[in-house]
Formats: structure tokens, C-alpha cells, sequence
């Protein structure tokens, strides 16, 4: 990005950073919240009528415009969180949340990590999500996808480095830098970004049939594709395809049919980071690739 974008961009996020931003996920009805992370109202509405569970997809405008934002606006110092229990692969808890404020925090990303795929794959967290909901019986359940948010897991780009496997920043070789400078067509990203909420959304059905309540599919923020002359999901920034996220509702009937198997290496919460070619050959094993 140019000095002219990057001073375009800092403009628009000291007026963000002056803003309220919208309804807090506490202010609606729910027992589970699943967050797809980054995921765009529009592209949600658009492949639901190929997905059995959701119907209506409403727009809610969301509480941040990156996960960080939308972390500390939801959670810290909110009453909720002590009924609360979270599974989560997304990387900016560790430095965001403070695991003693949840009833349970199951950072999956620290030891469910892919190396190969460079993020969390979706069935470990749903894995995890169905055995905590079993053995918890939390009043309410967060489970956070890192999908359809970079690394596009069914069509790879080339030259994305997926996530950074850290909570402090972000890779800068990503398919939203690639689109800007012209790399890619915007009409192949935009495929393989819906291509990995499809990816998704299938594991999502795996726990609505093994979850038993009012289930609410959101985001955290949506993602920018050029609007405003702008890519990916910056901080503070009041942009309407960053703010606007999907609300969507299904009911979860928990079945039995699902065997959780994966299991974190210490009682949680999980204290550190656990190397990569173990958790790789352990997803291996159990089929979570």
C-alpha cells in the first residue's frame, strides 16, 4: 500500500477508533454461537439455499472490524463470560481474553495446529466443541472457526502464508495483499473464499447434530474485496462490508452419533504452544486434515 492508501486508511481508522459500534452477540438469544471468522453477509446468503440448515440470513452490524476489536468488545469485563465456554482456533485469544473470566477457554490452535495448512481445521474444533458441550454443559458455547478466513483450505493460493501462528500479528503474504497489487483475479479469490465457507459449513452441520440447543452462526467481522479501496479486515476501520456480518439461527439436537476424539495435552486452559509435527501427525490420525 502506497504512502496516499496508507494515509487514506489511518484517516478512516481515527474515525473509527471515535465510533460505537454495533449490537454486542450478549444482546441476542442463544446456547451456542458459532463465529465464522471474516465471513461477509452477502456470500453466507449466498449459499445457504445449499445448505440444509440455514435459512433467513439477517445483517447485524458488528462490535469491531478485525478480531481483536471484536475479542475485546465482546468479552472483557462482560457479566456473560463466566457462563460462557469458548473452543476456539483463533489465534488472538491468547492476547486478547483472559481464559480465568470463561466457565472453560479451549484454544484449539495451540495444539490442533496443521502445518501443512497453516490453520486450525475446522473438524478439530468441532471435535473439541461437542466434547465440551458434553462434558460441560456450559449455559452458552462460543465455537470460532477460523473459516472462511485465509488459508483457503479446499483451493490453496499460491504464495498465502496462511495464519501466523502467534497473537501478536498477521502475515503479510496473504491472498488480500496478492488481489491488491493485481496477482490474482478477484473472481478466483472470491471462489476460493467461498469455496472454503462451504468447507466449513460442513462442520458446522457435524455439530448441530451432536449439540442440543438454540444455535446463532455469526462472525466476528466480514472482509473487504476492494470496497472503499480496500482488502482483508483492518483494525478500526467503519467500513459497511467489514461491519456487517450474518446472523443466521438452526436448532442443534444432539444425536450420540459423534465420537469426539481429540483431546487437549493438559487441562485447560492450555498453558503454552505445542510443536507442530506432533499435533500433525496426531491429526493424521485421527482424520482432521
Amino acid at each position: 500500500m502506497g504512502r496516499l492508501g496508507t494515509a487514506y486508511l489511518r484517516a478512516l481508522q481515527a474515525v473509527g477508533r471515535r465510533l460505537d459500534y454495533g449490537t454486542n452477540v450478549y444482546e441476542r438469544e442463544w446456547d451456542v454461537l458459532v463465529v465464522l471468522d471474516g465471513c461477509r453477509a452477502d456470500v453466507l446468503r449466498s449459499v445457504a439455499p445449499d445448505v440444509g440448515f440455514l435459512g433467513t440470513v439477517e445483517t447485524v452490524r458488528s462490535v469491531g472490524s478485525s478480531s481483536s476489536e471484536w475479542l475485546e468488545n465482546t468479552f472483557l469485563g462482560h457479566p456473560e463470560t463466566g457462563h460462557t465456554a469458548m473452543v476456539t482456533g483463533n489465534t488472538w485469544t491468547d492476547r486478547y481474553l483472559d481464559a480465568g473470566a470463561f466457565a472453560a477457554l479451549d484454544e484449539v490452535w495451540k495444539y490442533a495446529w496443521d502445518e501443512d495448512l497453516a490453520t486450525v481445521p475446522a473438524a478439530a474444533v468441532t471435535d473439541r466443541a461437542i466434547a465440551l458441550a458434553r462434558e460441560r454443559t456450559p449455559e452458552r458455547l462460543v465455537v470460532h472457526y477460523m473459516q472462511p478466513h485465509h488459508p483457503f483450505v479446499p483451493a490453496p493460493l499460491e504464495g498465502d502464508d496462511g495464519l501466523a501462528r502467534t497473537g501478536d500479528h498477521s502475515n503479510t503474504a496473504n491472498p488480500w495483499v496478492s488481489l491488491r497489487r493485481g496477482e490474482f483475479r478477484a473472481e478466483r479469490v472470491w471462489a476460493a473464499y467461498e469455496a472454503n465457507l462451504r468447507y466449513v459449513l460442513a462442520s458446522v452441520g457435524t455439530l448441530l447434530d451432536n449439540v442440543d440447543g438454540r444455535v446463532a452462526i455469526t462472525a466476528d467481522h466480514g472482509n473487504l474485496f476492494g470496497e472503499w479501496g480496500l482488502y482483508g479486515h483492518p483494525m478500526h476501520t467503519p467500513v459497511p462490508a467489514l461491519l456487517a456480518v450474518p446472523w443466521a439461527e438452526a436448532t442443534g439436537v444432539d444425536s450420540g452419533r459423534f465420537e469426539p476424539e481429540l483431546s487437549p495435552p493438559e487441562r485447560l486452559p492450555v498453558s503454552r504452544v505445542y510443536g507442530a509435527e506432533g499435533d500433525r501427525e496426531r491429526l493424521d490420525a485421527l482424520g482432521y486434515r
